[in-house]
């Protein structure tokens, strides 16, 4: 079996999610924060508008972790968390900051999980809508 190496989020890719996200806040008027982590769960890169509320340089990067560490757009899972879903216990069983939320999305490359954005600050469907125009742009 052969395998073909993908290649890793960069930080110049970071940097470029990061950008066309608040960019695309701005446009809005949304002041937010951006996360982008890699594979791996590092931080790449973190942008927070100085209009930003505080509390969502940490919901940016809960959301990508979540995104990351479940391989979905954090929006896709607000209901598999409420109670009788199949995540209904995760928030609490794990000693990890997952955040069900609107507003993280995974990266892929080549069809491979290469990290994940997440955006803060706005509500949970510009962030969404934020963090996918960065991952539009990055496609």
């Amino acid at each position: 079996m052969t395998t073909t190496a993908v290649a890793p989020l960069t930080i110049e890719d970071a940097e470029l999610l990061v950008a066309t996200a608040r960019r695309a806040a701005e446009d809005t008027g949304v002041a937010v924060s951006v996360t982008v982590l890699d594979a791996g769960g590092h931080l790449l890169a973190f942008r927070r508008d100085d209009r930003a509320v505080l509390i969502s340089g940490e919901t940016s990067t809960r959301k990508a972790y979540t995104a990351l560490q479940l391989n979905a757009p954090t929006a896709d899972l607000v209901d598999a968390v409420q109670p009788g879903g199949l995540f209904h216990t995760l928030p609490t069983a794990l000693d990890r900051p997952l955040l069900f939320i609107a507003g993280g999305i995974p990266v892929h490359r080549d069809g491979r999980l290469v990290g994940a954005i997440g955006v803060g600050g706005g509500a949970p469907d510009q962030d969404h809508g934020f963090a996918a125009a960065a991952v539009q742009a990055l496609a």
